[in-house]
């Protein structure tokens, strides 16, 4: 492997009023000052200061620039104005320097940031230490101090360079427990981030609120391998291009999204697509083409139905993350890419793994973090705040204001978190079916008529997807109907299913009845069989010629 280049060391640092003045003349050489000293140390070059100060100070603050000059010419030092209307008090100090955190354009990767702690009122240190803990400030904690073994010159007028007063330095990990209280004062950012990922819907599943208040620290917090699982439809995609935004806004990514759907990944075309290929490497490469990969390096890779890959492919994907580097198609040298992985599926990986369809290895390494994704059935009692999300997409889009009758409103809901309503495809289903509805409405009203047809359009819909399903509520919907259906207990729906089955290419109800009831018939005087199964069809309001078609 290529060594990769030494990241270029940035300090972002308050100005120091007092500290940092130390008087006008060279008698200002006998003093520690620390955004000097931080500039002095032997073992760190400071490429980049950033310096934040107040506009009244920036005479003090081009001082400090001109004598930085003379101790570390190599250092540059760019001004950064911060008015705080009230350096003690926490909302005024802390909104300013949130405001920089998002402002500033941090490159991580390709400078190591320190954020120095040591000047500026308790106030401000407390704030910069809380946005460094929150990853809004993308660095480490340094805190700089004066040595007690360095002493001052006997000769004021000597050169800064021969008795340098520069103290020392440490990289700082405090236990933020201390400041639980007053970070609780500034929880609305988290709670901002944590209704991002939710795209601004007030859920109220508590399940799916737990989940999502840890993936929004995962996902600030690390940068491993994550694992989205669940049906489809049920928002995986949106879900990681959320993430991607929040980490986008932290500073924590400067690559890009790259999104790819594995089950459309065949062949070499697989291993071309997401590894690239050197010209010649197979019949049809007239080019050297770079990877997905590559194109995700510094950015976040979604590869959703990950399980869909091939074997080979799989391995090539382990060693791409374990190593960040990996050989495309056809290629002798090696290329780097570092990207952050989140793999989405909805099969049971498990399985895969037992029937050797997936590696094992693979599923241990992207499983660190795992996440399930309930369906829209899963957590009915969000159905109404996605409703309103969804209409609102479709009033932003369409350029008009569209809502429902409020009767309407009812019905819809009513339908919606019933029993009746199977939501296969999840949000989809609920997409397709605001749209209808928002297209088709007068006015920008949805009438209770427009609900009416729509539920009867989702009926058929789902009914029609059940056909070729032989799940005991398919086979209940198939003989009884939806509304029939919808009043049976699931222990009713496999009872009917196993009739159902019984009936099927029995010559005589007899004949299927000694099928359903060949233990029990045994233990009872009569073995009218046919006389109880007549009884539990009757039950369902059938007969044995219905079922045996």
């Amino acid at each position: 492997m290529v060594n990769q280049k030494a990241k270029r060391t940035t300090v972002v640092s308050l100005l120091g009023t007092n500290l940092d003045r130390r008087g006008k003349n060279a008698r200002r050489w006998d003093k520690w000052r620390p955004n000097i000293a931080l500039c002095q140390q032997d073992d760190m070059i400071v490429d980049t200061l950033v310096l934040l100060h107040e506009e009244g100070f920036r005479r003090l603050a081009e001082q400090v620039k001109q004598d930085i000059a003379m101790v570390s010419p190599e250092t540059e030092v760019l001004f950064y104005q911060v008015d705080f209307s009230d350096p003690w008090d926490f909302e005024s100090v802390y909104s300013q320097l949130y405001d920089f955190s998002q402002n500033f354009q941090f490159k991580p990767d390709e400078e190591e940031y320190l954020i120095h702690i040591t000047t500026g009122t308790h106030v401000a240190q407390i704030c910069m230490y809380l946005l460094t803990e929150t990853h809004f400030l993308p660095g480490k904690l340094f805190q700089t101090s004066p040595s007690r073994a360095s002493k001052n010159s006997e000769n004021p007028g000597e050169s800064p360079r021969e008795n340098p007063t520069v103290g020392k330095y440490q990289i700082i990990d405090l236990d933020l427990s201390r400041y639980d209280q007053i970070a609780s004062r500034f929880n609305q950012q988290r709670v901002t981030a944590v209704n991002h990922l939710k795209s601004g819907i007030e859920t109220r599943n508590p399940q799916f609120n737990k989940m999502i208040e840890q993936l929004e620290k995962v996902s600030l917090l690390s940068k491993e391998p994550m694992l989205i699982t669940g049906a489809t439809g049920a928002g995986k995609t949106q879900l990681v291009k959320r993430i991607f935004e929040l980490k986008q806004q932290r500073g924590q990514v400067l690559g890009k999204f790259v999104v790819v759907n594995c089950a459309t990944l065949l062949g070499d075309k697989a291993m071309s697509t997401l590894f690239g290929h050197r010209k010649g490497a197979f019949t049809g490469a007239s080019e050297s083409r770079h990877g997905l990969l590559k194109e995700a390096d510094g950015g976040l890779l979604f590869l959703d139905e990950i399980a869909e890959l091939g074997l080979d492919e799989q391995a090539m994907l382990l060693r791409a993350i374990e190593e960040k580097s990996y050989l495309p198609l056809g290629a002798d040298t090696e290329i780097e890419s570092d990207f952050q992985l989140i793999a989405g599926t909805n099969s049971n990986m498990n399985k895969m793994v037992a029937e050797g369809k997936f590696r094992e290895d693979l599923l241990a390494r992207i499983n660190l973090w795992s996440y399930q994704l309930p369906s829209l059935k899963d957590r009915i009692e969000d159905f109404e705040p996605n409703l309103d999300f969804e209409l609102k997409k479709f009033t932003q889009k369409a350029g008009h204001l569209v809502s429902f009758n409020k009767g309407a409103k009812s019905k819809y809901m009513k339908f919606s978190t019933s029993a009746s309503a199977l939501w296969k495809a999840n949000f989809r289903d609920l997409n397709a079916s605001v749209i209808r509805m928002a297209t088709l409405s007068e006015g920008g009203r949805i009438s209770e008529a427009l609900v009416e047809e729509e539920i009867e359009k989702l009926q058929t819909y789902w009914c029609d997807g059940l056909q070729s399903s032989n799940s005991p509520e398919s086979v209940a919907i198939k003989l009884l109907g939806v509304e029939a259906a919808k009043e049976l207990d699931l222990f009713d729906q496999y009872l009917l299913l196993g009739v159902s089955e019984a009936c099927k290419g029995a010559k005589s109800l007899a004949d299927a009845g000694r099928k359903l009831f060949g233990v029990s018939r045994l233990n009872k005087k009569s073995t009218n069989d046919s006389h109880r199964l007549k009884q539990v069809l009757a039950k369902f309001n059938l007969t044995f010629d219905q079922l045996n078609q």
